[in-house]
């Protein structure tokens, strides 16, 4: 009876993909196949040195770095992102999170992070969203990797001020210190595998970065879904 009524409400009023707004076919969520086809891949989990690796260099220690997509302004991914940031839309977080994951198993096959940890959000900001983005990019990851996620260990204790007009200088300089390590203990010796959405200049994942590296042993990763 529900599978009847459902089918009847998906033949008046069909669910339509949020990138190209065609009507999804059965198996098909929140975008279409051809869509899904045609996000823009970076290719880079495959590679050492990459365009995402270079924004750290010679300003904190990285052991690997990749980003899944190209982020262009207007483009699919900055749609999904939208979505998953300001539209309430968490299941998309969790279903690039899971692609995300899937490239970097094949292309990680040795030197697997031990935990996920996603990039946390100021307490004010998480509680005026609702989420943090970042954990359900984490959960889509976790569900291929099989990793445990920890979201307690690294806090951000400053709200900075927005970074998206400000020069890649002043970005570095606006996240000095916002962040700090709760449980140290917890993470020594570590290889931290950071999660963030979209990385422009590495700035807020470096200064994560910076907080973790200050605990004996830990290694850090990154891994975000786009890199613009």
């Amino acid at each position: 009876m529900r599978k009847t009524l459902n089918n009847l409400l998906d033949l008046f009023f069909p669910k339509l993909c949020l990138l190209c707004n065609d009507p999804l076919m059965g198996g098909e969520n929140h975008f279409c196949l051809k869509c899904l086809y045609n996000l823009p891949h970076t290719g880079f989990d495959y590679l050492k040195e990459n365009p995402t690796t270079h924004l750290f260099t010679g300003k904190v220690m990285i052991s690997h770095a990749a980003a899944f997509l190209h982020y262009e302004r207007g483009g699919h991914v900055q749609q999904l992102i939208h979505e998953l940031k300001y539209n309430d839309n968490k299941e998309i977080g969790f279903r690039l999170g899971r692609m995300a994951g899937l490239d970097y198993r094949q292309a990680i096959l040795s030197d697997l992070p031990d935990l996920i940890l996603p990039v946390p959000l100021h307490p004010r900001k998480k509680k005026k969203r609702g989420y943090n983005q970042s954990e359900w990019i984490a959960r889509g990851i976790n569900s291929v990797l099989k990793l445990p996620i920890d979201t307690s260990s690294l806090c951000r204790i400053k709200q900075n001020e927005t970074q998206t007009k400000k020069p890649v200088y002043d970005r570095w300089l606006n996240v000095q210190e916002i962040f700090t390590v709760a449980n140290p203990q917890a993470l020594e010796g570590k290889h931290i595998l950071l999660i963030d959405d979209v990385i422009t200049t590495g700035s807020t994942l470096g200064a994560c970065a910076e907080a973790l590296l200050t605990v004996p042993g830990v290694r850090v990763s990154v891994l975000a879904v786009a890199i613009a």
